[in-house]
């Protein structure tokens, strides 16, 4: 789809409208949101609010401020104008340790091990307050893998679960994945996306930005997509692909 083409709003979608517990605090409140990057806007007076403990998938073509609103709710960037309230906090050093973030890069040293690697950045975190790493290559599927191969001699779907690893170290209550299925083998994507389900059965709320929507279809409870900068439509999933994925998946 061109940038030309429309992107008619769901019919689903209200800027109040969500589908969790108006019981518990959202994961995610931001009001009125712009990212000026100079004179562009990749983000434009956006407002969202994400119910915690659910899995919501971000569409949109290339370009619809994705991976900025990513970047936002991770408190890597800031915010030209707007209020952003993240895990019931607006100071973001508050409540980065229970954030997880995988960036569209895995971002890991191969020279080192799958186990090296994790056991370099759990050391950022402090003493106590990390998942083992044992366990976490269990959940990934690598536990298996001979400890003394270089992660530089992994597939990219070994890497990309190595990477996800990383971003679980600190048990996160938001996990944030920017295109975690990218380049990814079809077992590496089972693996990977059968676990974002069990850690949103287990409480966690989790975002992820994909182009790959089969990968989310049986998982996800929310389809939410963006253009120009905000938030166009939000469709609860109901375990199938949303209303225009036929048109390439970018809506």
């Amino acid at each position: 789809m061109t940038d030309s083409d429309s992107h008619p709003v769901s019919s689903s979608y209200s800027e109040t409208a969500h589908f969790g517990s108006a019981h518990s605090e959202p994961a995610a409140v931001l009001q009125g949101v712009s990212k000026l990057f100079g004179r562009f806007a990749a983000l434009h007076d956006l407002s969202v609010t994400l119910p915690a403990g659910r899995i919501y998938a971000l569409l949109g073509e290339n370009g619809a401020g994705k991976t900025t609103l990513l970047r936002i709710i991770a408190g890597l960037s800031r915010p030209t104008r707007g209020s952003v309230r993240i895990l019931g906090s607006t100071d973001a050093r508050a409540v980065c340790a229970r954030i997880g973030y995988m960036a569209h890069a895995t971002l890991l040293y191969d020279e080192l091990t799958a186990r090296e690697n994790l056991g370099y950045f759990r050391g950022l975190y402090p003493a106590g307050k990390t998942a083992s790493i044992d366990e976490l290559l269990e959940q990934v599927g690598l536990a298996h893998v001979d400890v003394r191969r270089r992660v530089g001699q992994y597939s990219q779907g070994m890497k990309q679960r190595v990477a996800l690893a990383r971003a679980m170290l600190s048990s996160p209550d938001l996990l944030l994945l920017d295109e975690p299925f990218s380049n990814v083998d079809v077992k590496s994507i089972a693996t990977m996306a059968a676990l974002l389900g069990r850690l949103r059965d287990r409480g966690a709320t989790v975002i992820v930005v994909t182009h790959q929507l089969e990968a989310l279809s049986k998982i996800a409870d929310e389809w939410i997509t963006l253009h120009a900068g905000t938030v166009v439509g939000r469709e609860a999933t109901h375990n199938r692909l949303p209303v225009n994925a036929g048109r390439g998946g970018e809506q």
